[in-house]
């Protein structure tokens, strides 16, 4: 379980295949602090550290996370928003985020509001159901509240500190994104 604070970003250093698998090596400030079994979202997705390094984690990633996410989409030197689990003593800063990805969707548009951006984010008729104006939506692992929601997309606004700390500096109009809705 994760709040959707993002606690860092990290770099994918290196991307194995392995039949159907992807071992992912990730470059973090906070690689050489986790433990082998420990759960961290990567872009929203719970995956388990299997291997460590001095500035380095590793994970596997079976082919439903590869279905479900943006990560066959990502390459070498893309950043990843990380976050350690919630530790029962912590005060909730986001909102209660599994890490289970629901779907993806592609970012349409990005409009600089002189100060703060939004993010306009396509969604497929299935979905609309799970989003509402003011509501809690989790984008690569990020807790963030919707500005509107309308009819095939929703959009979301995001403020310096977020876009300076997380990978949406680096999102552009055509990316896929991580969604989780709102449990």
């Amino acid at each position: 379980m994760f709040t959707g604070i993002v606690e860092t970003t990290g770099t994918i250093k290196k991307i194995l295949v392995d039949q159907t698998n992807l071992e992912l090596y990730i470059d973090s400030p906070i690689s050489n602090e986790l433990k082998v079994d420990q759960s961290v979202s990567h872009n929203g997705v719970c995956l388990t550290v299997v291997e460590i390094g001095n500035t380095w984690h590793r994970c596997t990633l079976i082919k439903e996370t590869l279905d479900k996410t943006n990560f066959s989409a990502l390459n070498k030197g893309d950043a990843v928003n990380l976050e350690r689990c919630l530790k029962n003593n912590s005060r909730i800063d986001g909102h209660f985020v599994q890490g289970h990805i629901d779907t993806t969707s592609k970012i349409t548009s990005i409009v600089s509001q002189h100060g703060s951006w939004t993010y306009t984010i396509e969604l497929g008729p299935a979905f609309k159901a799970f989003v509402v104006s003011k509501g809690s939506i989790c984008i690569n692992g990020v807790s963030l509240t919707l500005v509107d929601a309308e009819k095939g997309s929703f959009s979301i606004a995001i403020i310096p500190y977020t876009y300076e700390h997380t990978n949406f500096k680096k999102i552009k109009e055509g990316d896929v994104v991580n969604l989780e809705f709102d449990i």
